[in-house]
């Protein structure tokens, strides 16, 4: 066991498991106490690596990660001081290898109900190695204004108006970490306050003792005043006791155990720690105050004039000149964090994202304001969704059911085209499914699969403009500019595209008005005069259908027609649907297993 004081404002740990909230409180802390370094040297997440961007007063750091105890040791020799996150479950095998480490002084475990037999294994190395344990089931520990365990003493504003980002004059030491919190107002408030603080843990087995850190205690020069803070139940209180009466420890000792009031219930009782129950006499709070006192330990009647006796020890070594108080320091202000700020109403932070089409932070997924339940109990199709995630309008029946015949007939168009063949060619080239789907994606353009929104801005324009379709027609040509969603490779004038004819069809049956598909046909009437293959093809009859939808059902007026129309919403449903062919393409090479694809020199033209 050391022998003298354990943290200095140079002292460094690793953290085991990263938890944002205790280590951000430690950067905190050395903030206040204008430390130079941060005092978290590295994060060990066993199985991980890479770094975690945290805030060291107003600049934000980036703390590296290791995968194990090894490799955060050996990238950090200075750090001594292990702070173990861990489970229950896993805190001894991390902490044993921890102690076994040769850079590794102090180990903080703060797990509680580690099984006694590994607790007792881990106190065995260390005493063994001169090395210490605190815990397990501890909050940690602190040196006033050098460093902090973890969580140890709670918010900022409590480190604060416990003056704790300066040393004071008093160790102290207890089993609980809670009552060490309140212990430190308590110190600011009737001394000069603290200079370290250490919570043992209220295990059965703690790794260190009270009478451990009292005589370290002893043998540093800044710490005049020793206060410990014991607890019914074991008997570790008793080897203070006998290091009072063999005369080791020189300074004033004020001591309380708590939990006088078992003694008022009939039976044995638990109280919060596994090692504080009432028991024998010798285990009572009453048996251990009394033989605190007569082992010349300054011991109060009670918890409540605790406060009052410690004042009054620390005003007479103040009196005798062995104390001088220290001169209070006003700390910087940490930074606080915007979620915080903006939280507690301090400040306003504009948002980054704006989202009108859903909302996910209710108790369930909304889409354009439709719970997701709805959604489902109601039977929407794809063609519903879409309506709500692009439109954000509740389409009617038959306008969601032409949606899903576009999506229907474009899924795919065979493995010749532009995108198929991409996607195939990337897939045999043992790309992953994203890479295939992105390279047939990417092929789609005014060429291929991209002339919807060309069809329906010509033809709308064409159209309220009262042009006649070959004055349409002439106009473009003049422009050099080809009518889109008009003409094809293979369809002509008698090989009709039965995507069109049922498209057609469905519309006829169903929409109110297809003005624009019909100035369609009369301009494919036009266009076939010149050539038989100038028919309409599947990206102008969606084109013009949906301008018919848009404008039919009276769901939207005419700028928002003009943006649907202008930001590419039609597009994007030959986009939707060819990407399941695509995939169905990659899926398809894979199941075949078919090699890598080379073309074929004879199809090669090398000029």
């Amino acid at each position: 066991m050391a022998t003298g004081q354990l943290f200095s404002r140079s002292t460094q740990a690793l953290f085991y498991n990263f938890k944002q909230s205790p280590i951000q409180r430690m950067l905190d802390f050395d903030f206040l106490c204008a430390r130079e370094l941060p005092s978290v040297a590295g994060i060990v997440n066993p199985g991980s690596d890479g770094f975690q961007k945290l805030f060291f007063g107003q600049e934000e750091i980036a703390v590296p990660v290791y995968g194990s105890v090894v490799a955060g040791c050996k990238a950090h020799p200075t750090a001594d001081v292990f702070i173990n996150f861990a489970s229950f479950r896993s805190a001894f095998a991390s902490s044993m290898e921890a102690l076994k480490q040769p850079t590794i002084r102090v180990v903080a475990i703060i797990a509680e109900g580690v099984p006694e037999g590994d607790a007792k294994k881990l106190i065995a190395y260390a005493r063994a190695n001169n090395k210490v344990v605190i815990g397990p089931a501890t909050v940690g520990g602190m040196q006033a204004g050098a460093f902090k365990i973890g969580d140890t003493a709670g918010t900022l504003d409590n480190i604060v108006s416990c003056k704790l980002y300066r040393p004071g004059s008093v160790g102290f030491v207890s089993k609980s970490g809670g009552m060490s919190n309140e212990m430190y107002n308590v110190l600011a408030r009737a001394t000069d306050g603290l200079y370290e603080g250490i919570a043992i843990g209220g295990d059965v087995f703690p790794g260190s003792t009270l009478s451990d850190h009292v005589l370290r205690f002893n043998n540093i020069p800044q710490i005049k005043l020793i206060v410990v803070l014991g607890e019914l139940g074991g008997t570790d209180e008793y080897s203070l006791v006998e290091a009072l009466q063999q005369g080791r420890v020189h300074k004033p000792v004020v001591a309380w155990v708590s939990g006088t009031c078992a003694k008022l219930f009939k039976s044995e009782v638990q109280f919060g720690h596994a090692g504080a129950k009432s028991g024998g006499d010798l285990e009572s709070a009453q048996g251990k105050n009394k033989a605190l006192k007569e082992a010349g330990a300054i011991v109060p009647t009670s918890f409540e004039s605790l406060e009052a006796v410690i004042k009054d020890t620390f005003e007479k070594l103040v009196a005798s000149g062995v104390i001088i108080p220290v001169v209070d320091v006003t700390p910087p202000i940490v930074p606080e964090d915007l979620n915080i700020a903006v939280k507690n109403g301090k400040v306003r932070a504009p948002t980054h994202i704006v989202s009108t089409i859903c909302d996910d932070r209710g108790e369930e997924p909304t889409y354009a304001g439709v719970p997701i339940s709805n959604i489902i109990e109601k039977e929407f199709g794809v063609g519903d969704v879409i309506s709500l995630l692009w439109f954000k309008k509740n389409l009617p029946r038959y306008a969601t059911k032409f949606i899903e015949m576009c999506i229907i007939l474009c899924a795919d168009h065979g493995p010749c085209v532009s995108g198929a063949h991409n996607s195939i060619v990337t897939s045999r080239a043992g790309k992953d499914l994203v890479s295939c789907l992105v390279s047939g994606l990417l092929t789609i353009g005014p060429r291929f699969g991209g002339a919807i929104d060309d069809a329906a801005r010509y033809f709308k324009d064409a159209y309220d403009r009262q042009l006649n379709p070959h004055e349409f027609v002439e106009t473009m040509k003049k422009k050099g500019i080809r009518v889109p969603g008009i003409g094809h490779r293979i369809k002509s004038r008698d090989n009709r595209d039965k995507r069109v004819e049922f498209l057609q069809k469905y519309a006829r049956l169903h929409f109110p008005s297809v003005k624009y598909m019909e100035y369609a046909v009369q301009v494919e009437t036009y266009t076939l005069t010149k050539a038989n293959n100038l028919v309409l093809n599947v990206d102008g009859a969606i084109g013009s259908l949906f301008l018919d939808l848009l404008v039919s059902c009276a769901m939207f007026n005419q700028q928002e027609i003009d943006d649907i129309v202008e930001i590419g919403y039609l597009n994007g449903l030959f986009v939707l649907a060819r990407s399941i062919g695509l995939i169905g393409h990659t899926f398809d090479q894979k199941r075949l297993k078919q090699p890598l694809y080379r073309h074929p020199w004879e199809d090669v033209l090398y000029a």
